[in-house]
């Protein structure tokens, strides 16, 4: 760890965790002189088993709990000279349980900080239906709606549109996805990635589930008993795991997780411009026959490398076109992702 004197931040951090301990009044240790930096606008996942201290760290952010030691930064300023409520409004916050008014409609349970922030009617107005529309839930359909008519997966877009509404620097994510079926777990994953991409917000994610930590973030942090085991990227944590309990948290199979992790974008050749779509996406050298199956099934830049094997697997084909807004702009095989796979694990 850091001495506290030899520890600067750096212009790009939203939130720096110096030396951090938190003791409860029964003595239990939650997290002991933890020490990294968050990025702004990036996302950053907490996970590890329960009772690791992963929830703690977060809810030190918007000071549902206080340090016992050490210093929590926010956007350069110690958390402690910041005035809770305030605070706590500048903090998008999603949790598990979801928690929207079930006396309010839709629309109301968005606007709910906009409101205690003072905003005019027509601007609020026109944030909700930016944000729901944002959602993928039409206004005119789900607005006027109270959440008792919603599925869980459209009550849990109601929770993010609310988190958003305020336009946080900071979100809070709390197992947002944890309480939903595997299927509709997978699409708000995709839906948030989407969105993440499309604004400037820092975002802390807890997670139990380093499947979802991989897939979520840009730097991950590993807790056990309250100790900060490892942070860094996704493939940092996969090729160089710290320790025995990070390398058995990930699991037996890291090269499947390396192809979570690894976009299309990254491994695809690009196609040749000058050629027709079809034989632009298997330009190099692909047969006649793979050129037939490739036109039919299609893969897009920012998909996984697991999500172009499932496919070729599911088509019996090694071939893909990679098509973004309707156009072929490059294609990806099986050889690809083979090499690609042993040129990462030359470089580790």
């Amino acid at each position: 760890m850091n001495d506290t004197h030899e520890f600067t931040q750096e212009a790009s951090s939203m939130i720096t965790f110096e030396n951090v301990t938190k003791v409860y009044p029964d003595e239990t240790v939650a997290i002991e002189d933890i020490t990294f930096e968050v990025e702004r606008g990036t996302t950053t996942v907490f996970v590890g088993p329960s009772g690791c201290g992963k929830t703690t760290t977060m809810t030190l952010v918007n000071r549902l709990e206080e340090p016992t030691e050490g210093t929590v930064y926010y956007d350069g300023t110690d958390i402690q000279e910041l005035e809770k409520v305030e605070l706590r409004r500048d903090i998008g916050y999603v949790i598990q349980e979801i928690g929207l008014f079930d006396h309010m409609t839709v629309g109301e349970n968005v606007a709910t900080v906009p409101e205690l922030r003072g905003w005019d009617e027509d601007r609020i107005d026109g944030r909700v239906d930016e944000l729901l529309e944002l959602m993928g839930l039409q206004p005119a359909t789900y607005r006027d709606q109270y959440p008792s008519a919603l599925s869980g997966g459209q009550q849990q877009r109601v929770g993010v549109a609310r988190a958003l509404a305020a336009d946080p620097d900071v979100i809070l994510m709390d197992e947002p996805f944890g309480a939903l079926d595997p299927i509709t777990r997978a699409e708000l994953q995709d839906e948030f990635l989407e969105i993440q991409e499309r604004i400037d917000t820092t975002i802390l994610f807890v997670t139990h589930d380093i499947n979802e930590a991989l897939k979520m973030g840009d730097k991950i942090a590993v807790f056990d008993v309250g100790e900060l085991v490892q942070y860094g990227t996704p493939r940092e944590i996969l090729e160089n795991p710290a320790n025995d309990f990070v390398r058995e948290f990930i699991g037996d199979n890291r090269a499947l997780k390396e192809l979570q992790i690894t976009r299309v974008e990254e491994i695809m050749r690009p196609a040749t411009v000058d050629r027709e779509p079809q034989a632009a996406a298997v330009d190099g050298g692909t047969s006649d026959a793979e050129a037939a199956s490739v036109a039919d099934v299609h893969v897009s830049p920012t998909d996984s490398a697991e999500v172009a094997l499932s496919r070729m697997i599911e088509t019996d084909t090694e071939a893909l076109r990679v098509v973004e807004d309707g156009d072929v702009v490059g294609r990806v095989t099986e050889r690809d992702i083979r090499d690609y796979r042993s040129m990462t694990e030359v470089g580790a």
